[in-house]
């Protein structure tokens, strides 16, 4: 996959698999064109050269197909502060097509999953940062996709709510056989064996089981090594 902006390579040479049933990390600095890759299997940019599949659907030639089966949380907000969190939810079933039954059945498991479902009423404008973002978590998953793509899904939260995002994640992969895409460029998010996707100024630089990247030095020092090797 490769693609600019302007004269800018933003992604360059970039091939990766995300098997079902794996939590896979595409760990990076800002910059390093995470949230292009994200932009370019949703959709909201077209790949200029290259080939995004999601479980065998092109994503140029069988989008609907290819985009029922993920669902995403992007790194910016993109819920409403001003709806509580029940019509967030109940919105975006509706732009899924989903029946009423099935998506209020749906709504308050996820909501029960979340152990959110007494906040149900809440306007998302009065839950705090790690609440808010459990709930487009949650949104993500209404239509049951097999895929979920999170591009920096912990940013600007306090410890306990990020571990407990984190765990929520991981546990989708464990009880469900869900893939994940996970982006981010904090490190301590990675565990030992997690895939591993180390993308920097726009191309693949490693990737493999977090503990072997992270060899004797620790996944730190070798991130540092890699990503400075390549400025």
């Amino acid at each position: 996959l490769t693609h600019r902006i302007g004269d800018r390579p933003v992604l360059q040479d970039v091939t990766l698999t995300v098997p079902a049933g794996r939590f896979v990390v595409l760990l990076g600095p800002n910059g390093a064109g995470k949230t292009t890759l994200l932009s370019l299997v949703t959709r909201l940019y077209t790949a200029q050269q290259g080939t995004i599949a999601v479980f065998g659907h092109d994503v140029r030639k069988e989008s609907s197909a290819a985009l029922s089966s993920m669902g995403v949380v992007f790194q910016q907000r993109a819920i409403d502060p001003d709806l509580t969190a029940r019509q967030n939810l109940s919105y975006h079933a509706a732009l899924h097509g989903l029946p009423g039954k099935v998506a209020r059945a749906r709504i308050a498991a996820e909501l029960e999953r979340m152990t959110l479902a007494k906040d149900a009423d809440r306007k998302i404008r009065t839950l705090s940062g790690g609440e808010s973002r459990r709930i487009e978590i949650a949104r993500a998953l209404l239509h049951d996709p097999k895929l979920l793509l999170c591009d920096e899904a912990t940013v600007g939260l306090d410890v306990r709510s990020r571990a407990n995002i984190m765990a929520d994640v991981r546990g989708l992969v464990r009880d469900r056989g869900m893939a994940v895409l996970w982006a981010t460029h904090l490190i301590d998010e990675v565990e030992p064996n997690d895939f591993a996707i180390i993308l920097h100024r726009g191309k693949v630089q490693k990737q493999g089981r977090a503990a072997e990247l992270a060899g004797a030095e620790g996944l730190n020092d070798a991130f540092r090594r890699v990503t400075e090797a390549a400025a």
